[in-house]
């Protein structure tokens, strides 16, 4: 259960009464890091097998890899190993010097990718790259992530886009594996719940 891993390696932190500020402005009870998971060959071997599987069951058409830059690079690069599949990554704007790429590695009109992400919060970023491999010509089955917040922002914004997306990990059984384990307390729970209803 890739909760329990989050949780155990603090990828996953809880502050039920000290709530995070994310890059975005949004006050969080949450903050999820899920960078830290490059330092744990178990646990990133782990998430890049069930990515591959999950990609496989969801996506089996699938020609190429997407990562997104950057959290999303190396889990792309391990589950397009395991796939034996190209892979290409994808900034969230051009370069400002040399080719000026937003994309990186060799794409060819038609083909199939999967976009790897580490998270999905709003899910706004998830598109943005989608966005960016259809205008070269890709068409994007989906995109898998490690974690969601499980946002209905983010619900709504794939639904309006058209775009399918799976995570390994999701909110609401993290928050069970949090109180079973010890992180949070029961009395927590709604304020955790209510929290994630609201956005």
């Amino acid at each position: 259960m890739i909760e329990k891993d989050l949780l155990a390696i603090k990828a996953v932190a809880l502050s039920p009464e000290n709530y995070f500020t994310w890059t975005s402005g949004i006050k969080s009870p949450i903050y999820c890091d899920n960078r830290l998971t490059m330092s744990y060959p178990t646990i990133r071997r782990q998430i890049a097998s069930q990515l591959a599987t999950l990609i496989k069951e969801q996506y089996p058409d699938v020609e190429m890899i997407a990562g997104t830059a950057t959290a999303g690079i190396p889990h792309a690069a391990w589950v397009s190993e395991l796939l034996d599949l190209p892979m290409t990554y994808v900034r969230s704007s051009a370069k400002k010097h040399g080719k000026t790429n937003q994309i990186e590695g060799v794409i060819s009109p038609g083909q199939k990718v999967v976009v790897v992400e580490d998270l999905i919060s709003t899910g706004l970023s998830s598109i943005k790259v989608v966005k960016a491999l259809e205008a070269v010509g890709a068409e994007v089955l989906g995109v898998v992530a490690i974690f969601s917040y499980e946002l209905t922002k983010a619900k709504d914004a794939f639904q309006h886009e058209g775009i399918g997306y799976h995570t390994l990990g999701h909110y609401d059984r993290l928050i069970e594996v949090a109180t079973e384990e010890g992180y949070i307390e029961e009395r927590h729970i709604k304020e955790l719940i209510n929290w994630r209803n609201q956005l």
